[in-house]
């Protein structure tokens, strides 16, 4: 019996056991092809044997309900509803190591094709993403704000609990230590180092520019709120400091 004719992709089979609702099929499709649209898409995705190998030397995969494998297999026969289903939750699990990309025999990268995954989820304002970002949000504020991640003011007891009570010890005076380093820049312990403002309004024009912002306020529409305040007072300053820079060049 010939099966040159059958098509690879799956049309209705979706997770059996979960218990999302599934979207129409038009938003299914939508979303499918927002990761397929990616000019990335090609390059982590050739085919699949099926062997395996990814999901063997998968970290992730010993310790949650994650298969590599699973993903590619649902991205390669484009099975749009196991393909929404996994986006909820299980790839969230991928610590983007890319043991899967060095081993697969077919030159596919499942740890690439998360990562796309969970781009199309924030897009879609998806619930997972909101879940998986919200510890992180105080992150992205001094991030994007102050152009740092982090900041020593933010290692304490109460942000970072999950380190252990070793952290309760630490109690040295930090804003002396800060202001003891020679390099002036150093001096604060707000954010992990002092960026300049004309810098930090480039890098905030950057994440505007490519989308991040729009990413943000799909996701969290308060820090978005906050961080655009902050951002719009530093560009009044700089706008500020650049009309009197000007004035003293007239006088």
């Amino acid at each position: 019996m010939s099966h040159a004719g059958d098509s690879r992709i799956q049309e209705f089979i979706g997770d059996p056991v979960s218990d999302n609702p599934i979207l129409g099929r038009a938003k299914l499709e939508e979303i499918f092809q927002d990761i397929q649209a990616d000019i990335r898409f090609d390059h982590e995705l050739h085919g699949c044997l099926n062997c395996g190998i990814c999901t063997a030397t998968c970290p992730a995969a010993h310790y949650y309900d994650f298969s590599p494998r699973e993903i590619v297999q649902l991205l390669w026969t484009e099975n749009l509803e196991g393909i929404h289903d996994a986006m909820q939750e299980k790839i969230w699990a991928c610590a983007q190591c890319y043991t899967c990309a060095a081993r697969c025999p077919f030159g596919n990268s499942p740890g690439g094709l998360i990562m796309l995954m969970r781009e199309t989820a924030i897009k879609h304002g998806m619930q997972s993403a909101k879940d998986v970002l919200r510890p992180f949000s105080r992150v992205m504020l001094k991030l994007i704000s102050t152009g740092n991640q982090l900041a020593p003011d933010m290692i304490n007891p109460d942000h970072f609990a999950d380190w252990g009570p070793n952290l309760t010890k630490v109690k040295a005076p930090l804003k002396i230590l800060r202001k003891a380093i020679p390099v002036p820049t150093l001096h604060t312990t707000e954010t992990a180092w002092q960026v300049n403002l004309k810098t930090s309004i480039e890098l905030y024009t950057i994440w505007e520019m490519t989308g991040v912002l729009d990413q943000l306020e799909t996701i969290d529409q308060n820090l978005f709120d906050v961080i655009v305040d902050i951002m719009d007072e530093k560009r009044d300053d700089w706008q500020d400091w650049v009309d009197e820079q000007e004035d003293a060049d007239e006088d």
